[in-house]
């Protein structure tokens, strides 16, 4: 008889927390209009309102895994996530309120109140839930059984902690070693010693090296349902951090392929097109007075506009507002600014610091030139020089350049006078490429709002 596997009553909660989290926007739309009206009782568009929103924050919530399965997962990354949707739920709102010219029918303090009440609700519920869990599991409830396949007995002592599986859902049953296994194997008894310590889930610690050995698990394992997860060795986590394709009908590990086609490329221009447009309205009066101020303050262009290469290598024209002086470079060259260099002047100096000078690139976000996070342009002849030294310089230019990114919030940005710290700065831009996420997106946009201010290597 095969062994099943118990389905993870996690993941079946999910419609029930769904309905929770529309609950939870009823009721802040409720207190929110307290608070600013003095009256519960809200009117039809107040009302439909809030109804658009609630569904809202439940497509937003189930795009960024929100209501994936809670097993396993840190209470912090959940409300990191869930603080991020609810952020993306309100960009998108305000944008649908100013394209529909209705925004002058809300009020924004009942807007700011249900926000952030939703948010407390949201995190109430979430930190509850999980306390809860944690008190079942410590009890020995709501746990998954699990087998452990290992080469070094040691290792997975020290990588799976039985406490911490435990207060994560899951119970350490046994953990074999590959010979143990192999005997099950040769003997014919896996589904027996599966039945017998009531697995699962198993999970696999080995090497890729044992890549035919882990092929002979899994087949043996073809009669059975339990879940099976590969935790590689660390030296295998870089080839693993790919996505795999099937070509002709044979699987392909893809080191150098884009993530940006078909519906993610969609996806990705949504939205772009969507917070572009919202940012670009928002910080057209800023863009006003900072041109002003460049024109009184120092003669030449508001506008700096320079050709960088874009996805596939294709050249564009990127806007930056203008801080240095006017001035031209013999040769072609492109002498990047130092501390203290005199050819920023003292607006330009605040300008860079503060990462105003790149506000005109959202431009080209909308333009479809550039996104709103992706690696960052460099100029021509830099690319001219690092691609040579660089063997995957030029896999940056799969996706279309953006105006922060991973490099930017790991503080890898700013002058690149050595060949190390350009390296640093590729490598986090290939792994943004390797690891692309709608949520990872709207991570490194909340991470560098954070951060605007604090920049210290920029000149």
């Amino acid at each position: 008889m095969a062994t099943s596997s118990k389905p993870s009553p996690s993941s079946s909660f999910a419609p029930l927390v769904a309905i929770i989290d529309v609950a939870t926007v009823i009721l802040a739309s409720m207190v929110a209009h307290w608070m600013r009206f003095g009256s519960g009782d809200m009117s039809t568009k107040f009302e439909v309102l809030t109804g658009g929103t609630a569904l809202l924050l439940v497509f937003c919530l189930t795009i960024t895994g929100v209501y994936d399965s809670w097993r396993g997962r840190r209470l912090l990354t959940l409300l990191k996530r869930y603080t991020l949707s609810l952020l993306l739920t309100t960009a998108v709102l305000l944008a649908f309120l100013v394209f529909t010219k209705t925004a002058i029918e809300f009020s924004r303090l009942w807007l700011g109140y249900l926000v952030a009440v939703t948010w407390c609700g949201g995190v109430i519920y979430r930190c509850g839930h999980h306390l809860c869990l944690k008190h079942l599991r410590s009890s020995g409830k709501n746990l998954r059984s699990v087998l452990i396949v290992t080469s070094d007995k040691r290792r997975s002592e020290t990588l799976f902690n039985r406490q911490e599986m435990q207060l994560s859902g899951y119970q350490l049953v046994h953990c074999a070693h590959t010979s143990e296994i192999e005997a099950w194997i040769r003997s014919g008894q896996i589904i027996a010693e599966l039945n017998k310590y009531s697995v699962d889930e198993v999970w696999l610690d080995l090497p890729l090296s044992m890549g035919s050995f882990i092929k002979d698990i899994v087949y043996a394992f073809r009669h059975v349902t339990v879940d099976i997860r590969f935790f590689p060795d660390f030296e295998d986590i870089q080839l693993l951090n790919h996505k795999v394709s099937s070509i002709l009908g044979h699987y392909a590990i893809d080191i150098s392929c884009t993530p940006m086609s078909g519906f993610n490329r969609i996806l990705k221009r949504l939205e772009d097109l969507v917070l572009g447009t919202l940012i670009c309205i928002l910080i057209t009066p800023v863009c006003l007075v900072i041109a002003l101020l460049i024109r009184f303050s120092s003669p030449g262009p508001v506008l700096f506009k320079q050709y960088r290469n874009g996805r596939d290598g294709k050249r564009f024209k990127v806007y930056k507002f203008r801080s240095m002086e006017v001035h031209r470079e013999a040769n072609g060259t492109v002498t990047q600014a130092k501390p203290g260099d005199p050819r920023v002047t003292r607006l330009g100096g605040f300008l860079r610091r503060t990462s105003l000078d790149e506000l005109p690139q959202f431009f080209n976000v909308v333009q479809g030139r550039m996104s709103i996070v992706g690696p960052r342009p460099h100029a021509l002849a830099h690319n001219e020089y690092y691609m040579d030294l660089m063997e995957s310089y030029m896999w940056r230019h799969k996706v279309k350049p953006g105006i922060t990114g991973l490099a930017q919030i790991r503080g890898y940005r700013g002058l690149t006078d050595t060949l190390e710290k350009m390296e640093r700065r590729v490598e986090c831009d290939l792994e943004y490429i390797n690891n692309w996420s709608l949520w990872l997106d709207l991570k490194i946009i909340a991470l560098t709002v954070f951060s605007l201010f604090r920049n210290k290597n920029a000149y």
